[in-house]
């Protein structure tokens, strides 16, 4: 599975919208994402990178005079290289709220940063770009969030992914990954990735005590993947204290290697598991640190089941960053061992889970945490959906379905 060198973003609209009527607007992501080529299908704009020393010490040593010089409309790509830059361009755009005249990029969250983000506030949009999703691989948008919320999912035959759910699962969505022709090459540029993360950013991003434990960190992470999150599991093998480790984790979380998929909770149920689920930001990533192909997967069906629930976790957040409502995401737990893998809650109001099975059948009997959820949310639950490796979308009652995982990135 191959990328071509160019594949047209599904976000682009939402940059070009928010253009429009904000002055500026930040994409943030993982490095190499595709946020410099995204932000360069823009025509008009000046483009800088802090990536260049020059124009790094430049900006470090006057921010107030850098910004006075920049052109009209510029990009400034890898911001988070400057915080001493923010300031300046708050008062810059206070004195000239013109929309679109900045576009930045950075590989940092700004929202873990919250000096960084509220010098900025009512004055910028984000926008959050992921790795590539199955249906901007496959250039095939897709309406699954729309059916999801619209018992959109009519009875059709979409036929099992068998051994290409592993493929796809390992390969990951990362555009430089997917262009090489090989596994073993894939994997390479993975190992790669993460130690030039480790070695740069992180050193820029924060002083820490331990920066040679934080690559064994993360690969502890990938092993919790799709589970509830364990701190004292991953503290256990440094001579950390747990708050240190916590801390590391959020640095990870900043530069976009792992997410926290926080639980859902309802006033109507008090019995609810509170831990938050660990989920690394990228498959292909997780699979390279656990060491695993394809193959090996088939193998082991436990691991299987986690990596296929991240990689489901991470294709919706994708497709929900260019969504017209805002779609956040949670997991539902409670103390009776009733769960959901994925809830999704669509502008406040309507409610939808998904329960994810790496197996060819579903029977009655994997609805159980979906009709606990119904129960529990009431009037807003909007539909619940097993995810399943088969071949046909089936009703199981008004608003539950056994859907095929390949209906993720083909529905149409």
């Amino acid at each position: 599975m191959v990328t071509q060198p160019f594949i047209s973003r599904l976000i682009r609209p939402r940059l070009i919208e928010a253009l429009d009527d904000t002055p500026v607007v930040l994409v943030h992501g993982p490095r190499q994402c595709g946020k410099t080529t995204l932000v360069q299908t823009v025509s008009g704009y000046t483009y800088i990178t802090f990536d260049d020393e020059v124009q790094l010490v430049a900006a470090k040593a006057d921010p107030v005079g850098f910004v006075i010089d920049l052109p009209s409309k510029v990009i400034l790509d890898e911001v988070q290289r400057v915080p001493e830059l923010f300031m300046s361009l708050k008062a810059s755009i206070d004195r000239d709220r013109r929309p679109g005249r900045f576009i930045l990029t950075g590989s940092a969250n700004v929202l873990l940063a919250p000096k960084l983000s509220d010098s900025l506030a009512g004055r910028m949009e984000l926008l959050r770009l992921y790795p590539l999703a199955q249906c901007e691989i496959d250039r095939t948008p897709s309406k699954f969030l729309d059916a999801l919320f619209s018992h959109g999912f009519k009875p059709r035959q979409y036929g099992r992914l068998g051994a290409e759910l592993r493929s796809r699962i390992v390969a990951g969505g990362y555009p430089a990954a997917l262009a090489r022709n090989s596994g073993r090459r894939r994997r390479d540029w993975y190992n790669a990735y993460i130690e030039t993360l480790v070695q740069r950013d992180v050193r820029e991003l924060a002083r820490i005590s331990r920066l040679d434990a934080l690559p064994q960190l993360l690969q502890l992470a990938a092993t919790q993947t799709g589970r509830l999150l364990n701190v004292s599991e991953l503290a256990s093998p440094f001579q950390l204290s747990r708050p240190t480790i916590r801390d590391y984790m959020t640095l990870l979380e900043r530069i976009f290697l792992i997410e926290l998929l926080q639980p859902w909770h309802s006033n109507r149920l008090s019995r609810l598991v509170k831990t938050p689920k660990l989920h690394l930001g990228d498959t292909g990533l997780a699979a390279t640190l656990l060491g695993v192909d394809a193959a090996a997967l088939a193998k082991d069906r436990s691991l299987m089941g986690q990596l296929l629930e991240t990689f489901v976790f991470q294709e919706l957040r994708r497709q929900a960053s260019w969504h017209e409502e805002a779609i956040r995401f949670y997991h539902f737990r409670d103390k009776d061992a009733y769960e959901v893998d994925i809830v999704l809650e669509r502008s406040g109001r309507d409610i939808a889970g998904i329960e994810i099975k790496a197996a060819a059948t579903v029977t009655e009997s994997d609805f159980r945490g979906l009709k606990k959820l119904k129960d529990t949310s009431g009037k807003r639950f909007a539909a619940g959906v097993v995810l399943y490796d088969g071949e046909n979308a089936v009703r199981f009652s008004d608003d539950l379905y056994a859907v095929p995982l390949k209906a993720l990135w083909s529905v149409k």
